[in-house]
């Protein structure tokens, strides 16, 4: 402890923010290998004497990595002892994080070092010494650290020492964060063999686990399942189910390891299950087998709690369109909802569904790889569309014709046999369970989540349902948010682990513990360049009062103006495109969300003057167009940035907002166009997004 005041006196005496030296430092060419070794253990032993940090914790985290990376192991794991203290003083009842990795590994580095075992025996007995200790939510944090692959680490050092390729010096910001790398990677690719046994081990003393359950449905078909309980508590538990149709996926322990009884099941046709069927149109029934086979269970209290994104996410829905009365609770992300945002979005198909359709009805077939193959999928959509054959002719073009998916083109409207997939209606009225719905402004799926909010509150306006969303995509639900999306930096208060927040929930209304603060109202949304979460009632309620904008075009010149005003001496814009020219059959749009230009393809761009002051842009955008087309249908695609004054085009949402416009008034019933006819098209949209504009910054739309 003496040597740890000494420390905080040391750093107290340099003040923060000091210049710092360069070190002379010529980057390696690998990530691996004797001489990156050599250089990083170099670099490290020059930079200990000098480094320095104000905050305690950050400064003990950073010099256990140098001393690692130098070759001191007595020396970092008594550097990461006096931190593990530290933390366990402040941060006691927060859950375990990466730092016990470290913390095992940098001691069993230490004990090797002292000759008295290999590491693989340092380790094994550092990991039986500290995750017996930790609950079973804690240590189930610690092995989804230690099973990070290596190459991610492996990666990150790379790309970082070819940063630093062509420099003769480094200074020490960058120093430690290189090292901090490598000694991430070293750790990780040395015991990562181990960790499987090790975490096998604990499994064992931890959980029941009970696989390959077939479960039987009333119509004498099966289901496999999956069932994972904590063998410290032993009374009926609350279960949460997921019914999905990934095979690789399964959190049935990580559920047990917060404490409920953790059942997975898959659709039909995989494991040893009854052959498939249609997607989407009986899983509902199965789904409801299967919650009432879980009531019926010794360990069941009889309250289930269905979570799941995509697929899994639609079908905690279909099972609560059937009202089981032991469904208590679901909480969906990125939800499928077929007719709404697949196998169609806005009325418009995607030939994403046809590769989706064949897996689901080939589950079983040794070419799985070929589903997985997206180079082969984009040739498919190229080779049919410069065919110039018609679109329900996909699959013989690529020469596997699906019936499944014939049979979606066949209703293109959201008619009957869609809305008996979900509920529809009056339905929604029925459903009074609590209901949490994640999405994110950059998620492809967010008109489906957005659907099933909507028209939830639309026919129960008493109903318990939450919605989250935030700048996060389709996967932001499976992991933490990365701190960087398509090259769009999030902000700090963005960085949230949903997944554990869903947890939170689920105690919540399952257990009766407090609600997570960061669900307030009804609507709870992340306005972005604020780095700051708001709340509201309602969709409508988000934001401020509505900014009207009119389009109008400019004779001379790129760009077209978005007008705060109106003008009389409307100019026509005029746009013809050819429906035979295939040329362009490999353009693929970006995915990035921040760019430095726009190309619009059969476009026009729209720029707004530069705003007067900040201006927060929340909710859904709305408009009228007027118009004149020589045929009876469109489809019209809509995106908006913001123009910072730096010049980067900053995307509001992602995908774009793209629909049919024979469809814009009724996705149920359609409308043709009238050609030849002026005519106007009054549309509302449905992807949400929030963001703080900031002054001189302009508003640009892409049409």
């Amino acid at each position: 402890m003496r040597k740890f005041v000494f420390l905080i006196l040391w750093i107290a005496a340099s003040p923060a923010g000091s210049d710092t030296a360069d070190f002379d430092f010529r980057a390696p060419p690998t990530a691996e290998g004797a001489a990156t070794a050599a250089a990083i253990a170099d670099l490290a032993a020059r930079l200990i004497p000098v480094y320095q940090d104000p905050d305690a914790d950050r400064y003990l985290a950073n010099l256990s990595a140098l001393q690692m990376a130098a070759g001191n192991y007595a020396a970092a794991d008594i550097s990461r002892q006096t931190l593990h203290e530290r933390r366990r003083r402040l941060d006691f009842g927060r859950p375990a994080s990466q730092s016990v990795v470290f913390d095992m590994y940098a001691h069993a580095k230490a004990v090797e070092a002292e000759n008295r075992f290999t590491f693989a025996e340092a380790f094994t007995k550092t990991f039986r010494e500290t995750i017996p200790k930790l609950s079973d939510q804690d240590a189930y944090v610690v092995a989804r650290w230690l099973n990070t692959s290596p190459i991610s680490y492996r990666e990150a050092l790379q790309q970082s020492l070819d940063q630093h390729r062509a420099q003769d010096s480094i200074d020490e910001s960058a120093a430690v964060d290189l090292i901090r790398k490598y000694v991430s990677f070293d750790a990780y690719r040395t015991f990562g063999a181990l960790v499987i046994l090790l975490e096998a081990e604990d499994e064992r003393r931890r959980y029941a686990v009970e696989n390959e359950i077939l479960i039987q449905t009333p119509d004498g078909g099966s289901i496999s399942a999956v069932v994972v309980r904590p063998k410290s508590l032993t009374k009926p538990l609350p279960t949460l189910f997921e019914f999905t149709n990934d095979t690789a996926q399964n959190y049935a322990k990580e559920c047990a390891a917060h404490g409920y009884a953790g059942v997975v099941a898959y659709r039909r046709g995989t494991y040893k299950s009854s052959e498939a069927s249609a997607p989407f149109e009986r899983d509902g029934e199965d789904a409801r087998a299967v919650i009432d086979w879980i009531a019926k269970q010794p360990w069941s209290d009889g309250r289930v709690g269905m979570y799941g994104q995509g697929f899994a996410g639609f079908a905690a829905w279909a099972a609560a369109k059937r009202l089981p009365v032991e469904l208590k609770a679901i909480a969906t992300s990125a939800a499928t909802a077929p007719g709404i945002n697949f196998p169609m979005e806005g009325n418009i198909f995607r030939n994403s569904a046809y590769r989706w359709s064949l897996r689901m009805t080939d589950s079983k077939s040794a070419e799985q790889d070929e589903y997985n193959d997206d180079a082969r999928w984009q040739t498919l959509d190229q080779k049919w569309y410069r065919s110039g054959r018609r679109y329900r002719d996909l699959g013989r073009v690529y020469g596997k014709p699906n019936p499944i998916f014939i049979r979606w083109l066949n209703h293109p409207s959201y008619d009957g046999y869609w809305r008996q997939m979900l509920p529809d209606g009056k339905e929604f009225a029925r459903i009074s369970i609590p209901v949490l719905t994640m999405t994110g402004y950059y998620a492809p799926s967010e008109p489906g989540d957005l659907y099933l909010f909507t028209q939830h509150h639309r026919y129960n306006p008493q109903a318990s349902h939450t919605l989250l969303i935030g700048p996060y995509d389709d996967d932001f639900i499976q992991r933490m948010p990365p701190a960087t999306l398509h090259t769009y930096e999030l902000d700090a208060a963005a960085l949230v682990d949903l997944r554990e927040l869903r947890y939170q929930w689920f105690d919540h209304v399952l257990k009766g513990s407090a609600a997570p603060a960061l669900l307030k109202d009804n609507i709870n949304y992340e306005l972005m360049g604020a780095s700051d979460w708001r709340h509201a009632p309602s969709i409508d309620s988000m934001g401020g009062k509505p900014m009207r904008f009119y389009l109008q075009g400019v004779v001379n010149g790129a760009n077209h103006h978005l007008a705060a005003r109106p003008k009389t001496n409307a100019v026509i814009l005029q746009q013809t495109v050819s429906l035979v020219d295939r040329r362009d059959a490999a353009w693929t749009p970006s995915i990035d969300l921040i760019n430095k230009s726009l190309a619009p393809r059969h476009g026009a761009l729209f720029v707004s003057d530069p705003l007067p002051k900040s201006v927060e842009f929340s909710g859904l955008f709305s408009g009228r167009l007027d118009f004149t087309v020589n045929k009876m249908d469109m489809d019209l695609n809509i995106t908006l940035y913001e123009l910072l004054t730096s010049g980067d085009y900053v995307r509001l949402f992602s995908p774009t907002y793209e629909f049919r416009a024979s469809y814009a008034r009724d996705r149920v019933h359609r409308h043709l166009l009238k050609a030849g006819e002026r005519q106007e098209l009054t549309y509302k949209s449905e992807r949400l997004t929030s963001r703080l504009l900031q002054k001189g910054s302009r508003l640009v739309m892409v049409l």
